[in-house]
């Protein structure tokens, strides 16, 4: 499985942002139609909330790619 990560800029950065910012999708359109079809995980689950706040700690899931959440101001 590919690892990525990405470290936010504020509090948190909605789900479809994410796929977007880590290249998964093009656009936050095609972000919003990857998680209503249901295969983007958020911790483990199945996440349909296409605009779900993702915060430092948290790991998304999706074709084959895993996305761990880093805090701005977190060590790399």
């Amino acid at each position: 499985m590919q690892q990525l990560e990405l470290r936010l800029n504020g509090e948190y950065v909605e789900l479809n942002q994410l796929l977007k910012l880590t290249g998964i999708c093009d656009s936050g359109g095609a972000g919003k139609a990857l998680v209503a079809s249901g295969v983007v995980k958020v911790d483990g689950k199945v996440e349909l909330r296409k605009t779900c706040k993702i915060r430092a700690g948290q790991r998304v899931t999706v074709a084959g790619v895993q996305i761990r959440v880093l805090a701005a101001d977190a060590d790399a």
